[in-house]
């Protein structure tokens, strides 16, 4: 496999089971309806463990642009690669979103609420204020990226790391995930949103293209910072 379809296939499976347990908690009529953010908060950390394991030693599993970028910026990464996986990684998520309408087919005609069927794909802020939703969105990225590098300087029992990432996601979620629903991934955010203009969802709503800009910039604003304090405090 090629790093490029390991990217879109890691990001790919992260959107899968990532928005997919935003659907099973929002959607009218499913079984997981109302279970609650300690339900998504632990479904996405289980679909990053499931994506690095499943495309790790394919491409790395970056899985996110402001990660790819970052890494490039600390001259961890070769700049020649970076818009290769940025395409791979928007591709993935898009694709990704597309399975979790199919696999809730029936549940987008019977769910009224416009803003639970957008909270599916794309995230959106708790209370709107645009200077404090991108410093939610770059301290949560900031954070993220300085543990996940730490933990992969650190020697687990091999196999290990993907679970130790995945409850790190777990970890941010609930801490720092309240404010504006961590996307910390511009891909993440971006192409499922994309998804949501373009997908037959019944009564939809607006995709939120005004708010949109918060989870791409804040993430890779973050997500460099993040990577380049690491490596200037902890050398490589």
């Amino acid at each position: 496999m090629t790093p490029f379809m390991g990217e879109l296939l890691g990001t790919m499976l992260l959107i899968l089971f990532g928005d997919g347990v935003c659907a099973g908690v929002s959607l009218n009529k499913s079984k997981a309806q109302n279970s609650g953010w300690i339900v998504i908060a632990m479904g996405w950390g289980l679909a990053l463990a499931i994506a690095i394991f499943a495309v790790g030693r394919f491409s790395g599993a970056h899985l996110n642009p402001a990660f790819t970028i970052g890494l490039a910026m600390a001259g961890q990464f070769p700049w020649e690669k970076v818009p290769s996986y940025i395409a791979a990684q928007f591709i993935g998520a898009f694709l990704g979103a597309c399975l979790v309408w199919l696999q809730y087919l029936p549940h987008w005609k019977a769910t009224e609420d416009t803003g639970a069927k957008l909270g599916t794909f794309a995230t959106g802020p708790a209370i709107r204020s645009p200077f404090a939703n991108l410093i939610s969105e770059v301290l949560a990225t900031f954070i993220l990226f300085v543990c996940i590098l730490a933990i992969g300087a650190n020697k687990f029992t091999e196999g290990l790391n993907p679970f130790v990432v995945g409850f790190l996601l777990v970890g941010v979620g609930l801490s720092f995930g309240g404010t504006t629903g961590y996307a910390m991934n511009p891909a993440r955010d971006l192409g499922p949103r994309i998804a949501h203009a373009v997908l037959p969802l019944g009564k939809k709503g607006s995709s939120d293209w005004g708010y949109a800009w918060i989870p791409v910039v804040g993430p890779l604003v973050g997500g460099s910072l993040g990577t380049l304090f690491y490596y200037a405090v902890f050398g490589s």
